[in-house]
């Protein structure tokens, strides 16, 4: 699907913008759903448990099957597992808009996170698969990013003109949405690889288990800390029984003939690495973000279309990820460019935090228009790191290990900053008290976009070159051991 100077051609770039709608539809129906949630509240009589639950269950459902996502499109196929679960994805974002008890709406939003889970990582795989090494998917890869990322932002947007509607619109509009880019991609779209390329053997069904039950329980776990007064010992308890189910998992792994997870894709300190990056940056933006909706709309009254108006500013990477990113990171790499973007994150973070009651749009917006950048420059690397060094028939893993990092990372941020934040206000009611509160709670994002830099700065330099993937039956070097 290229040139004869490598250069892609009318199809392959259709085949780059059916699976960048995929991704962009999970990024807008998330954040749509969020700015939607006091109309929904209203409209059904939820409680606050409830209404929180009904983020919470689509976290469950994406974070506890991301890695069986991953291995079903190296099994099953790629195209075949992208096709299914978008078509899951769109009946089930249709039945939530139909919702009228809480339950309703609780298992639609569970198995559309499922959906997600099965859907992204055969969707990035298909990206890698397309699109040969080199300056064509690094430049499918800035293009696919930018669009995952800029989803989220002009989700808001989206989420405030379509409340204002009324908010089942929030769930009909992906249906529209995912229909059409279903009909477009069954003709387009091809698998890659053909049967005998795929991994040999079939599901390890113990280590299925054993994960699912792992991620369902580690991320209900972070999920109630955002509670802390709420059963400490339950959450204490909830995790560390994620914890023994992943002890489980690893033992059984090394002992599976059929691995859901090989387990020495991990050794690559790369990988690894690569994967902190990710729960780290999109942790520090989901709790950055969460801080400012309180801030904006709580603090100083702002309505849910013009919170969105004001983030919009963050979406500039729709247009420089795709241009800016891809050269950049020809001519200097992915460590050094994915570096950058986390340096810019927590200067932007850093420079939000003497926020005040009085501040006006121009003294938020360095922090947002750094924002922007940040994404530009960290989300695409994240992507073309995640796989570098790894067999293509394990591309699918590799994605599904990313994601589960950046889905974690996003709960794990959320729960962070709320914890400090309710910590912080203690019995306070006031304005005043309420701005301390999101001040000390700024901190937790500036230390996690830290802290992803230093684990740039000192890992992802090391990367075996591109290219290199090692078979399952090739082993580690000393070098690869100790990076």
């Amino acid at each position: 699907m290229s040139t004869t100077d490598g250069r892609m051609d009318g199809r392959a770039w259709g085949v780059l913008l059916v699976l960048c709608g995929a991704i962009f539809l999970e990024g807008v129906d998330v954040a749509m759903l969020n700015v939607a949630l006091p109309s929904i509240r209203a409209d059904l009589d939820l409680s606050t448990g409830t209404l929180s639950g009904v983020v919470s269950a689509y976290v469950l459902g994406y974070g506890g099957f991301l890695l069986l996502g991953g291995r079903a499109a190296d099994l099953l196929g790629r195209r075949r597992m992208f096709l299914l679960w978008l078509a899951v994805f769109c009946v089930f974002s249709g039945l939530g808009g139909l919702a009228t008890e809480s339950w309703m709406l609780l298992v639609a939003r569970f198995v559309t996170g499922v959906a997600a889970a099965f859907m992204a990582p055969a969707g990035l795989a298909l990206i890698t698969g397309n699109f040969p090494e080199g300056p064509q998917r690094t430049k499918a890869l800035g293009v696919y990013a930018g669009t995952a990322s800029g989803g989220f932002s002009l989700g808001l947007v989206a989420g405030g003109l379509l409340a204002s509607l009324g908010w089942r619109w929030v769930f009909f509009a992906p249906v529209i949405m995912s229909a059409v880019i279903l009909a477009v991609a069954i003709p387009l779209v091809k698998d890659t690889e053909s049967t005998s390329e795929r991994p040999a053997g079939g599901f390890d069904l113990p280590g299925a288990l054993t994960i699912t039950g792992a991620m369902l329980l580690l991320a209900y776990g972070v999920v109630r800390l955002e509670h802390p007064a709420q059963g400490r010992a339950v959450t204490a308890g909830v995790l560390a029984a994620g914890l023994a189910l992943l002890a489980a998992f690893a033992a059984i792994e090394r002992r599976s003939s059929d691995p859901l997870v090989r387990l020495g894709v991990l050794r690559s300190g790369v990988l690894v690495r690569t994967n902190a990056a990710a729960l780290l940056f999109l942790g520090a933006f989901g709790g950055f973000q969460f801080l400012v909706t309180l801030y904006l709309q709580e603090l100083r009254g702002w309505s849910t279309l013009e919170t969105g108006l004001a983030m919009l500013v963050i979406a500039i990477d729709i247009v420089l990820a795709p241009t800016l990113t891809p050269r950049l990171v020809n001519r200097f790499g992915n460590a050094r460019v994915l570096f950058g973007g986390l340096v810019l994150a927590a200067v932007a973070y850093a420079l939000f935090l003497p926020v005040g009651l009085e501040w006006t749009y121009a003294a938020m917006l360095p922090s947002l228009v750094l924002l922007g950048l940040a994404f530009t420059l960290a989300y695409g690397p994240l992507t073309m790191a995640a796989v570098e060094g790894v067999a293509e028939r394990e591309h699918g893993l590799a994605v599904g290990l990313l994601y589960t990092a950046t889905q974690f990372g996003i709960a794990l941020g959320l729960s962070a900053v709320t914890a400090v934040n309710v910590a912080a206000l203690g019995t306070g009611n006031s304005p005043e008290a309420g701005l301390d509160a999101i001040r000390t709670a700024l901190l937790v994002p500036v230390a996690a976009a830290a802290l992803g830099a230093v684990i740039v700065a000192f890992g992802l330099g090391s990367r075996p070159a591109a290219g290199t993937a090692r078979s399952d039956t090739e082993q580690p070097t000393s070098a690869e051991l100790s990076a």
